[in-house]
């Protein structure tokens, strides 16, 4: 049995009025929400109203409805906000739009059934959307409303520009309803006006304020500019002006003006240098480094500076006569920029890399720079009455590294360092062992062990000369007690600057003792050459004059030959000294005036008296010498420059020590590369050598053409730009 269900037959008739009088109901009660009458409102009884509409189709009745009653009602709503005066403007406007957000709320709840349904069905605007869109098109863009807002808005920037108080939570709601009717109503209305009226603004007043303040003040006024209108932005306008408005203020406060705060005269970027001015730097280079190319110019200005101060101080006469002296002015200006750089600059890597070619590039002018160096180290390293603390001598170390990392001659440096160390060990003079051996490690890690291999073997030789004297006189000690004490420093002559063929007559009782231990040494080291360097060593001596005071002097070697003539003979001739010592003449002088000619160290008189020592002199001892200390030394300058004839002989042998060097570094490229072109061979061995010292192309040239002679290598046939390397090993 099949039973089947039929449609419900009655149809609802609906008041065709119905439509019209509901609608009456819901305008009534609208413009009672807008009148602030909500509280006789029933929004039970209305929401039902508006739900009967939609359901029985009257949808597009209720939508228009509200369109038209929306914008009659804002329509005196705009008529009470334009007839407000002075600052009750903005006040009106504010609490306009605050009664107005309101009402779209009590509005959306009661037509909330037509929001969800017949406004998504027909595409239509929901009510929120759509009462934001009526407040813009008919209050804020009113005729007679738009204009007044955008000038109120821009006067009260103006004033809290110039000092005024304005009250920033008012603009504050007012952007933020600029800023809710629309990102394009807020930059149209607002924002564009705001930042053309700021450009011309911070443009008339940057070039009022740069004509009548210094760089720094200046730079104070641009930066309190610039963290006010970031204030402004966080206060009351949209964070996304924040990039606009300080382009503004960097554009017309530095960009524009950057050449001449670079540049002022008293004030500008060197003076800050000068004066140390670390927060008008740091300043400076804060605001600069907002704008395109800021960072540069300071950059630029700076290098330019430290190259001229620094080609000042290299080639200043009265800094090149003491080396001391200047490697102190050098490290005080590097010590200065650093903290510079670091301080005011923020540790930019760039402006580190720019001081430091600045630095590298002032220091090399100088061709004395390696030997000021090494007399600088000498001078803290040596014994003497300004003794350098132990505990700051590590510091000074590191220091001098520093500079050392900028030579490009760093060979040149470990000539005269070897040199100085030498005449140190010899003279007994080093105070730090453990100092000197940190700097040997510290030469090591920046060049390698092969720059450091002869300094290390005079270490080694120092120690094992202990041990061969210990061992000379446990041989011979008894014999020799009552005569004079040895000292011998048995020295590698690879890693000592030694002066070759260089010797003197020793007195009689000093030679035999000296042969002695050359027996010794030689019978304990089979196949060695013992050869004596008189030049090089120093002496202890008894002495009395004829008050009958006895003094101990400290005298080089050479110095003691000369005085142990006189105890047989009252007066002797400068020929007569020449002939028995057979000292060099230039060193015999040398050692004559510092014995003669010295006041309160003139063991000996000359005749006739006068400063120079001239070949027609006559000596004898000085019976009248007297002085306070009972140890005198009677010495030249160790740590004295060299003399121009000395400098080239040094510069000559440092080239001529280079000429293996280049070899190995060509012979080392070729045999990896087999075969090269010239001006690759020219920029690898450069590289290559660069951490000794800086290669120049003519030398390469001259050793490529002596490694082609030597059939090292050879020429292409084809191509004479090409090298090839030959095997020399079978």
């Amino acid at each position: 049995m099949n039973f089947r269900i039929d449609p419900f037959k009655h149809e609802v008739v609906v008041n065709p009025k119905y439509a019209d009088k509901t609608w009456k109901i819901l305008e009534h009660a609208i413009r009672d929400i807008y009148n602030h009458k909500v509280s006789r409102l029933s929004f039970q009884q209305l929401y039902r109203n508006a739900y009967n509409m939609v359901v029985h189709e009257s949808g597009e009745k209720l939508y228009s409805g509200l369109v038209s009653t929306m914008k009659s009602l804002l329509q005196e709503v705009c008529e009470c906000i334009e007839a407000a005066y002075g600052g009750s403007f903005l006040e009106e406007l504010n609490t306009k739009w605050i009664d107005h957000n309101e009402a779209l709320q009590n509005i959306g709840d009661i037509l909330l059934y037509m929001d969800r349904t017949f406004i998504p069905r027909t595409h239509k605007t929901p009510i929120r959307e759509l009462g934001i869109n009526l407040w813009r098109d008919n209050v804020i863009h009113s005729s007679n409303i738009q204009t007044r807002l955008l000038n109120t808005l821009l006067e009260l920037i103006l004033g809290e520009r110039t000092g005024e108080v304005i009250n920033r939570g008012l603009m504050r709601n007012t952007t933020k309803m600029l800023m809710e009717l629309g990102s394009s109503v807020y930059q149209e209305d607002l924002e564009k006006p705001f930042i053309e009226v700021s450009s011309d603004f911070y443009g008339l007043k940057s070039q009022e304020f740069i004509e009548r303040s210094d760089c720094g003040d200046y730079l104070k006024e641009a930066e309190r500019c610039l963290n006010e209108e970031i204030a402004r932005v966080s206060h009351y306008l949209d964070t996304k002006s924040e990039a606009k408005i300080t382009n503004v203020v960097e554009k017309e406060m530095i960009a524009n003006h950057m050449l001449r705060l670079l540049h002022m005269e008293n004030s500008g970027l060197v003076k800050m240098l000068l004066d140390d001015k670390f927060e008008d730097l740091g300043r400076m280079y804060s605001l600069f480094n907002r704008v395109p190319n800021g960072l540069s110019m300071i950059r630029d200005a700076m290098t330019s500076h430290i190259r001229n101060t620094g080609e000042q101080l290299v080639t200043d006469p009265e800094k090149l006569k003491n080396p001391v002296e200047f490697v102190d002015s050098l490290l005080q200006k590097r010590d200065k920029y650093e903290k510079i750089i670091s301080f005011a600059f923020n540790n930019d890597k760039t402006f580190q890399n720019a001081f430091n070619s600045s630095f590298k590039y002032f220091i090399n002018l100088n061709p004395c720079s390696p030997e000021y160096m090494s007399l600088f180290l000498d001078d803290k390293l040596r014994k003497g009455p300004k003794r350098v603390k132990e505990d700051d001598i590590e510091i000074i170390l590191d220091n001098v590294m520093r500079l050392f990392r900028y030579l490009q001659e760093k060979d040149l440096f470990e000539k005269y360092y070897k040199k100085h160390l030498a005449k140190r060990f010899l003279s007994g003079k080093t105070i730090f062992d453990d100092a000197e051996s940190s700097l040997i490690v510290k030469l090591k890690t920046e060049c390698g062990c092969q720059f450091t291999s002869k300094l290390e073997g005079m270490f080694t030789d120092m120690k094992t000369s202990q041990d061969a004297m210990q061992g000379f006189y446990a041989a011979h000690g008894a014999e020799l007690e009552n005569g004079p004490t040895l000292v011998v420093q048995v020295l590698t002559a690879c890693s000592w600057s030694t002066e070759s063929g260089i010797t003197c007559n020793l007195p009689p009782e000093l030679s035999a003792l000296s042969e002695k231990f050359r027996s010794y040494y030689l019978g304990k080291h089979k196949g060695r050459i013992l050869s004596y360097k008189t030049n090089m060593g120093t002496a202890d001596i008894k002495a009395i004059f004829g008050n009958g005071q006895k003094y101990q002097l400290n005298v080089s070697t050479y110095q003691m030959c000369i005085l142990m003539l006189f105890n047989n003979a009252d007066c002797l001739s400068y020929k007569e000294i020449d002939q028995a010592t057979e000292i060099p003449s230039s060193d015999l002088k040398r050692c004559l005036q510092s014995l003669a000619c010295v006041k309160g160290k003139n063991v000996l008189r000359k005749e006739p008296t006068s400063k120079n020592i001239e070949e027609d002199d006559a000596f004898s001892v000085n019976d009248k010498f007297t002085s306070k200390l009972r140890k005198v030394k009677i010495r030249t300058v160790v740590a004295q420059k060299e003399s121009e004839s000395e400098k080239q002989e040094t510069r000559q042998r440092v080239e001529e020590a280079r000429k293996p060097q280049i070899d190995a570094a060509i012979v080392r490229i070729m045999k990896s590369r087999k075969v090269l072109d010239h001006k690759n061979v020219i920029a690898e061995v450069t590289k290559q050598l660069q951490s000794r010292f800086l290669t120049n192309t003519g030398d390469i040239k001259k050793q490529l053409e002596s490694l082609i002679e030597r059939e090292f290598l050879e020429r292409d046939t084809t191509d004479s730009q090409l090298y090839r390397y030959l095997n020399t090993i079978p």
